[in-house]
Parts: C-alpha cells; sequence; structure tokens
C-alpha cells in the first residue's frame, strides 16, 4: 500500500525512505575505514588546506577524507548521515535482539511483537528449510486465475500483499481539499528504476536491460523452472514490463502535482479502460464504493486497461509470479536472496558485497514495526530535553524565514501575506509522534520471515484503507522516529524531524552555534524552504493546491528558479553525465533556501558577534564548514548513474557548491576576491 497523501519531500534520498529499499539495495548506509571523525565539533583532519575555499570549497571541507576513505563493500557510498545511521543501528540492534530473547513478554505487546518478527527473520535455518513454499499457497492462488475477473481480483490480493503488479493502489489526501482521504491508483510493476531504463539506446543501458533479462531467468530457475520455460518467462515478462513502462511517467514529469491529479468515479474509470470492470478490482481489495479516487497517471492505465484485455492469461500469470517473488526476494532462501542481490546492488550500484544479516532484518523490522520500534528507541536515546532544545532552534528558524520573507524585493505584498499565512500555519513535529500507533492487530505469530512480511504489508495496508471518508490525523508521522532524515509534507504542510537527526553530529549541545546553525540548522531550514519550493508553493497553508500567487510573482519565482536548473544542470557529475536540474530543481531550491535561512538565524545568535577564532576559523566560516561537511560523500559510479536517473537530490559535493555559490556571505566569509564563476541566484 502506497501512502501518498504527504507528498513527502526528504533531506536525502527519496529513493531510501522505504525499509524494504534499503533490504534491496543496500545504497545508502555505511561507515568510513579511514579518518574516524572526532566525537564533537569541526572534523579538522577531513580537511585539504592545499585548495582554496573559494575555487572548491568541498574539497577544501572534505578534501582529505575523500583522498583516503574506502567505501565498504557492502555499500554503494559512504558519508555524513552514516555516522549517526551506525549509531541508531547499535541501539536498535540492542533492542531488537533484547525483545528477541524476552520469552516472557507477551505475544501482543511490543516487545513481543518485534521480537518474533526479528526472530523470524534471523532463523536463517528455517528459511533455507522452507525455500520458496511459504509463497506456494499464493502461487496456487495465481495458477487458478482462470478468466478477466479473477485476473482483477489476483492483482488486487497482490496490492493487499504489497506487490504493485500491473499498478498500485494507495491513499493519498485529495490535492484540492487536503482535509479529505481519497484512493488512488498509480503506475507500477515495473522493477527497473524508472522509464529510460527501458527505452535508452546507449550500450551501458542496453548492458543493464541484457542483465535484467538474464536476472528475471535465473530468478525463475530458482523456482523451480526448466533453463528453457525461464528463457521463455523472462521475454514475457520483459515485453509486459517495457509496454507498461513506455507508458509512464518520466520522475521529472511526476514532480508536476498537476500531472497526477486526475479525480475519476468508477464509470469514469471503465470508460477509460473498454472491456475492463474495475468494481472486482476494488471489491477485492475492500473497497465496495470507493467513490471519487485519483487515476495519478491516466496514460498508464489505459495502457494497462489494453493489456489486461489483449495479454494472454498465461502470460499475466507469469508476471504475477515474478512480481510476488520479487517483490519478497528479500526475505526467502539465500539463493534466491543472492541473485536478487547481485542485480540490483552489485550490477546496478557496483555494490559487491550484501549487508551482515542482522542490519537487513533490522530494516525489515523498522519498516513493519517502526514505531513500536521507535517507542522503545525513544526511551533509550531521546528524553523530552532534546525535543524542547530541538524545538527552540525551529522556532527561531521559522521566525527568521518570516522576517526574510518581508524583505523581498521581488515579491508584491499580496502574495507575501499568503506566504507568512502559509509559514505561520506550518506544522512542527519533533522527536517522535505524541501518540504511538496501534500494532494490536498486527499478527507476527508465524516463523516464516516473508509471512511475517506479507502480514505486516497488509495490516498496512487495511490501516491505511480504513483511513478513507474520516478526518485526516494531523497527528501521524510518515518516518519512524530512529530514521536519519528530516521532511515536509506539502497536502499536511508541516515538517518532522524524527528523533533519529537530532544528535550528533548535526545537533550538539556540546559545540557552538555556528556548527549547529550550519548543520542542523541547514536541514531546518531545508524543510522549511520546501513549502516555497516550486512543487511546494504550489499549496496553500491547508495543503490544498491552489495558486495564490500574483501573475507578475510567478513569472519572478519561475525565472528565478530557471536560474537554478540551469546552474545545476551545468554540474558534470561524472564524464558526460550532467545533474538534470529540472528534476533537482525543488532539492536545489531547499538547498539554498535552508543555507540561508540558517544563515540569516545563525546571526541572530550572540556567538556569530564574536571575533575570537577557533580552530582558527571565525564563527560565519565554522558555519560554513559545518554545512560542508554534513554533505562529504563518496559513491561508486554505478549508484552515482541510478541516483542522476531517478533521484530529485544532487550528488552530495554539488549540494555544497551549489549553495556556497548562491549565498553572497560565504564568499564574504571567505574571503573570496572577484565575481563569483556563476552569479548567486535568490529566491529567498
Amino acid at each position: 500500500m502506497s501512502v501518498r497523501s504527504s507528498r513527502i519531500t526528504c533531506v536525502r534520498l527519496s529513493w531510501t525512505a522505504v525499509a524494504a529499499v534499503l533490504v534491496l539495495t543496500n545504497v545508502v548506509h555505511c561507515h568510513a575505514a579511514a579518518l574516524v571523525p572526532p566525537a564533537h565539533g569541526l572534523f579538522l583532519k577531513a580537511m585539504d588546506s592545499s585548495v582554496k575555499p573559494c575555487d572548491d570549497f568541498y574539497q577544501y571541507a572534505n578534501g582529505s577524507w575523500l583522498d583516503t576513505v574506502v567505501i565498504p563493500s557492502d555499500h554503494a557510498g559512504v558519508g555524513m548521515f552514516d555516522q549517526i545511521y551506525e549509531n541508531n543501528q547499535a541501539v536498535l540492534h540492542r533492542i531488537a535482539v533484547a525483545a528477541e530473547m524476552d520469552r516472557k513478554a507477551s505475544p501482543n505487546s511490543i516487545i513481543g511483537k518485534v521480537g518474533s518478527f526479528y526472530r523470524s527473520g534471523m532463523d536463517t535455518a528455517r528459511i533455507e528449510k522452507d525455500g520458496v513454499s511459504p509463497l506456494a499457497g499464493e502461487f496456487k492462488r495465481i495458477n487458478s486465475v482462470h478468466d478477466p475477473v479473477s485476473l482483477m481480483e489476483e492483482i488486487a490480493h497482490l496490492n493487499r500483499l504489497g506487490v504493485d503488479a500491473g499498478f498500485g493502489l494507495g491513499v493519498e489526501q485529495d490535492l484540492k481539499q487536503s482535509t479529505h482521504q481519497i484512493p488512488a491508483l498509480y503506475q507500477g510493476g515495473i522493477h527497473l528504476p524508472e522509464r529510460g531504463y527501458y527505452e535508452r539506446t546507449d550500450k551501458e543501458t542496453q548492458a543493464i536491460r541484457s542483465a535484467y533479462g538474464d536476472h528475471i531467468a535465473k530468478m525463475m530457475e530458482l523456482l523451480g523452472k526448466s533453463e528453457g520455460a525461464s528463457r521463455s518467462d523472462a521475454n514475457v515478462i520483459m515485453t509486459m514490463e517495457s509496454r507498461m513502462a513506455h507508458s509512464s511517467l518520466y520522475p521529472v514529469d511526476q514532480r508536476d502535482p498537476h500531472a497526477e491529479y486526475h479525480l475519476m468515479t468508477l464509470v469514469q474509470l471503465n470508460r477509460l479502460t473498454p472491456g475492463v470492470d474495475w468494481k472486482y478490482f476494488f471489491n477485492a481489495v475492500g473497497l465496495k464504493s470507493p467513490g471519487h479516487f485519483n487515476v495519478t497517471q491516466p496514460r498508464f492505465i489505459a495502457t494497462v486497461g489494453q493489456m489486461l484485455t489483449s495479454v494472454p492469461l498465461p502470460q499475466w500469470k507469469t508476471y504475477l509470479k515474478w512480481c510476488l517473488v520479487n517483490g519478497f526476494a528479500y526475505a526467502l532462501n539465500s539463493g534466491i536472496v543472492n541473485e536478487n542481490f547481485h542485480f540490483n546492488s552489485t550490477v546496478m550500484r557496483g555494490v559487491p558485497t550484501n549487508r551482515a544479516r542482522w542490519k537487513r532484518v533490522l530494516s525489515a523490522t523498522d519498516g513493519a514495526l517502526g514505531e513500536a520500534l521507535g517507542e522503545l528507541y525513544v526511551k533509550a536515546e531521546f528524553p523530552a530535553s532534546a525535543k524542547a532544545r530541538a524545538l527552540k532552534m525551529v522556532l527561531n528558524l521559522k521566525r527568521t524565514l518570516r522576517e526574510d520573507i518581508k524583505t523581498l524585493p521581488w515579491m508584491q505584498a499580496s502574495t507575501k501575506i499568503q506566504a507568512l499565512r502559509k509559514l505561520d500555519a506550518m506544522n512542527i513535529k519533533i522527536g517522535y509522534p505524541n501518540k504511538w500507533r496501534d500494532y494490536s492487530k498486527l499478527d507476527v505469530s508465524s516463523t516464516s520471515y516473508v509471512v511475517n512480511e506479507m502480514h505486516s504489508n497488509e495490516f498496512e495496508f487495511d490501516r491505511q484503507l480504513s483511513k478513507i471518508g474520516k478526518p485526516v490525523d494531523r497527528g501521524e508521522w510518515g518516518m519512524s522516529p530512529s530514521t536519519v532524515n528530516a521532511y515536509y509534507s506539502s497536502s499536511m504542510n508541516e515538517i518532522v524531524f524524527p528523533a533519529g537527526i537530532l544528535q550528533p553530529p548535526f545537533f550538539d549541545v556540546n559545540v557552538d552555534d555556528a556548527l549547529n546553525y550550519g548543520a542542523i540548522g541547514a536541514v531546518i531550514g531545508h524543510e522549511m524552504t520546501h513549502g516555497f519550493d516550486d512543487q511546494g508553493r504550489q499549496y496553500d497553508e491547508k495543503g490544498n493546491l491552489r495558486n495564490w500567487w500574483t501573475p507578475a510573482d510567478l513569472r519572478n519565482f519561475t525565472e528565478r528558479g530557471q536560474s537554478i536548473v540551469k546552474q545545476y544542470s551545468a554540474y558534470e557529475v561524472l564524464p558526460g553525465a550532467f545533474i538534470n536540474g529540472k528534476l533537482t530543481e525543488g532539492e536545489n531550491i531547499a538547498d539554498i533556501g535552508g543555507l540561508k535561512i540558517a544563515y540569516l538565524a545563525f546571526q541572530k545568535s550572540p556567538e556569530s558577534k564574536l571575533k575570537r577564532l577557533m580552530d582558527g576559523f571565525t564563527p560565519d566560516q565554522r558555519f560554513f564548514l559545518a554545512f560542508g561537511q554534513m554533505w562529504r560523500g563518496k559513491n561508486r559510479p554505478e549508484s552515482l548513474k541510478v541516483r542522476l536517473a531517478t533521484d530529485p537530490h544532487s550528488p552530495e559535493k554539488f549540494r555544497v557548491l551549489g549553495a556556497t555559490t548562491d549565498i553572497p556571505e560565504f564568499r564574504k566569509a571567505f574571503h573570496c576576491h572577484g565575481a563569483a564563476k556563476t552569479p548567486p541566484t535568490v529566491i529567498w
């Protein structure tokens, strides 16, 4: 079940927000093997003083670390966020192991459920013995499909298990009536990262498509099919996925909320897909009266509708089996896990070694029981005093942004009134929910890891479905408390900072204000600015998709945004591989705006006025160095290529170079002479 209601934009990588993706790709969390950072303060040994800060600030701030760090063999990259993540993993591991060992805990308690889920994932002897037998009942269901009606019912059943087969069903806030929660159909069912991987004709992409076909065939062999039959299945699946991909939206197109808002009724949907009666699908998922719902990509759904009536049932069965085994490959026996890892991590992202099993199972446990595990985590790691300290800083940045909006020379008074109204209404969530999620109806009693995963997905599906027609729960969170991330939700108009990110080195009571504002302050400002980036600015203070800009102000904003698109599109990440400035526009605006607002907020601190040097740097220099070191990162080329195609965030180096280029105060702090290579673009 997809939860699209929050329209989340994160400070980190958008494709790592879901625990299941972490299990598959291993692309985010890692640790450095050299130059161990200090517990508090600037990482001075990471710097490269042979480089002038005005020439290459990223290299100046991180060069020695970049030259010596070795990416661990089980990861696609290494970076600053991982210092916190590894600390969190150690805490969560202790919690999970303690829960697993606690046989006195009630099976229905959060300790009992966390312990049972984690235990099932760590029972490798049982998992190897079972092989793919836990999926036998699901394969039998697929084999029993005999007509269009039973096909729709089976697709609905797979959706309930968390498997998007052909398309997906989610629940979201109505983009134009944010107090209403409605069903949404969206594109899904293709398993390469995005449409371009099915279409581009360069040798590298062709090689990936060929490897993907080989991967499907190998997986089918592991299910017991002959080599010939497996290759035939792979051809069928590739043909079906390619047809779907050609009608899907590219990632950059999905950034336009208007392109993904098409309210329909059951009658209108049936008219879009002649010969397909969608009532069987909605009945099977548990929505007998869906009312109005959003068809986010009508062209895609129309294509799937054509396929439902034209592709032979045996081919659909083959495809559905692939969707099923691909969706749960990480939870099956080692042969399937290893082949799944080989393609998704080694071939696609250059990662040679899989993560330790306990880390993979811990990620899955967080995905299934995030707030149960999070409740235990908060008790151990995040006191109320930390929440109060973080709130104080957030409120300071919010006041600063308010002052900044008032002084914008390019925005008219009427638009400023609307912008300030939105900012004032922006809700703040820090640390953890005020009310913890109820998992009492989640069944984790099975000794089978994959069955517990299915139960978890179905529990979440029903939880989401139950929201339809009810008031929006403004207290709900879109991330678990231990997550090392933060987000802004346009439909909720809220900024959220989990406990996981509110700790050293981002947020540290033992360091000066310059470092806190340069690190977590820039993160806070980043999320606030998302409310006014190219996407967020299209929503009003209540989270409704509504234009509140005067025509002149909208032109001014668009022109400035286009300058940022042009600026970032010129950044060459790898030879011949450039950032897609349009895909990353919103995150780039948030990086620039966040850094600017954090700097202005820091200027209110008495420490910013001090002339004394610390570690040889002025307060302003320490502020920018904290920002530059926050984004230190080193990535495998294969991983970077996937990110350039799919990720709305720029790679770490260019998040730093791009933002500091557009902050004139940076050049002043480091006494940069002459004009900037790229004239700064000022929005906020």
